[in-house]
């Protein structure tokens, strides 16, 4: 699937400089001017053939063990790369491709947001290629460190809604380095009489294993080249925080503070009957219960879904999900929601090309316009009947009148809300998104606020 999509997309080598580009790019632009123009096939080529994976589909991939050897033992191995070495430009040819058109085109004449997914995640992966150098390996020897997808911290939209008839502009680079874990930004943006707009904004945490998927793998530290990219790296540190914290609050490990506690005591009240028994129960009016506001969707993955490492593809997955998000969306509002934002995506573990994919979709939150909807995808072994979550999607739709409070009737149901609030408000929190952007925001190449 990875292969397919990648044929999607072609690479600018040439860039042009007009006013759309930020001044603080515009000597390393010149220095990217070429008189080829390469497609991503080619650059995938050229990036399978790095990393040593022959063509075709095998349900045994060739092994990639030997290539532990060639991995660098520190990142004191590796030479500091900035921000700029690892951007990156590209397109999404839709004003010239009629297939492509098809392919990404909504029923009302719009772009699929799952399409747009699945090339985020192959953009971002490329990105990350990009910023890893090793003038130690040997020529001919493949790269040994192995990209994967950890998780997407967030991927915000703008108001600008995107033609399916218009070439769409993926941009990137990398933001911040850890020891073996790489920090992603990357904007899509459309041109719109002669004008860039943003379409989105995102981030992706992709890491670095070694040959076999089975250890990290360091990889080039990062040194900002001006106090622009300095600024960028501090909101990329500033992120790992507040990921470690999130992750360690988590209703899951910490029972939730006393202020939702009372919003859990609250709900009950609300849907307790009058008379003294606890367990008569009874929905407020404009409420709903959470167990009516789910739907859920059974995929059964092919080798046209996998990635280069022979799991599923993580794109393919966001797109899923995306989609079955949207269709509940639909279903609970009575209208055809607009995604405002998607956060928090967990990548916990592969899945088999050949696995069994169950999602299951919720309405966790509700908030006047505003519909808080979580994705939870697990494998499902017939056999066994055993079952493992894989991974979990937020997402946050807006549509244009008040919906209804949805209301938990479990303590799991309240833990789920409470989860779902916490994303929803973190969403809209005034500046929550500020830091890390990319090297030309400040260009002012859209009118569409993020």
């Amino acid at each position: 699937m990875a292969t397919k999509l990648l044929r999607n997309l072609s690479l600018i080598s040439r860039v042009n400089h007009t006013k759309t580009i930020h001044n603080t790019m515009s000597r390393h632009l010149s220095a990217l001017q070429s008189d080829t123009v390469f497609s991503i096939q080619e650059l995938t080529q050229k990036l399978t053939k790095e990393m040593g994976f022959g063509g075709g589909y095998s349900p045994m991939p060739s092994s990639r063990a030997h290539l532990v050897q060639y991995l660098p033992k520190s990142q004191n191995d590796l030479p500091s790369r900035s921000m700029r070495d690892s951007y990156l430009v590209a397109l999404i040819p839709l004003s010239t491709n009629t297939r492509l058109q098809d392919k990404y085109t909504t029923f009302l004449g719009s772009v699929r947001v799952g399409r747009l997914l699945e090339d985020m995640d192959i953009f971002a992966v490329m990105v990350a290629q990009k910023h890893i150098l090793n003038p130690d390996l040997p020529s001919g020897i493949p790269s040994p460190q192995t990209l994967v997808t950890a998780c997407v911290d967030r991927i915000d939209f703008s108001d600008f809604v995107p033609k399916p008839h218009e070439d769409i502009k993926m941009s990137g680079h990398v933001s911040w380095v850890g020891r073996s874990s790489m920090e992603v930004v990357v904007w899509l943006e459309q041109s719109r009489y002669g004008t860039w707009h943003r379409i989105t904004r995102a981030l992706f945490l992709i890491a670095a294993r070694d040959p076999t998927n089975a250890r990290a793998a360091v990889v080039n530290p990062i040194e900002p080249a001006d106090e622009r990219e300095k600024k960028i790296l501090a909101g990329g540190e500033k992120r790992k925080a507040l990921r470690i914290a999130s992750e360690k609050q988590h209703v899951s490990k910490v029972i939730p503070d006393g202020d939702e506690q009372k919003i859990i005591h609250d709900l009950y009240m609300k849907t307790k009957a009058s008379d003294v028994s606890l367990k008569s129960v009874m929905l407020p009016p404009g409420g709903v219960w959470m167990e009516d506001c789910v739907i859920s969707n059974t995929i059964f993955s092919q080798p046209e879904n996998r990635n280069l490492h022979n799991t599923v593809f993580g794109g393919f997955i966001m797109r899923q999900a995306a989609e079955l998000s949207w269709v509940l969306g639909f279903k609970f509002s009575k209208y055809r929601p607009k995604v405002k934002s998607i956060s928090d995506i967990k990548f916990n573990k592969p899945i088999a090309v050949n696995s069994l994919i169950h999602m299951h979709a919720f309405v966790v939150f509700t908030h006047m316009q505003y519909v808080q909807i979580t994705v939870y995808v697990e494998t499902f072994d017939p056999q066994t009947g055993a079952s493992e979550t894989t991974n979990i999607v937020h997402f946050t739709y807006e549509v244009p009148e008040l919906v209804k409070e949805v209301y938990p009737r479990t303590y799991q149901e309240a833990m789920m809300y409470i989860d779902g609030r916490r994303h929803f408000f973190e969403i809209m929190k005034p500046g929550s998104y500020d830091e890390g952007n990319m090297l030309e925001e400040e260009g002012g190449v859209t009118k569409s606020k993020l």
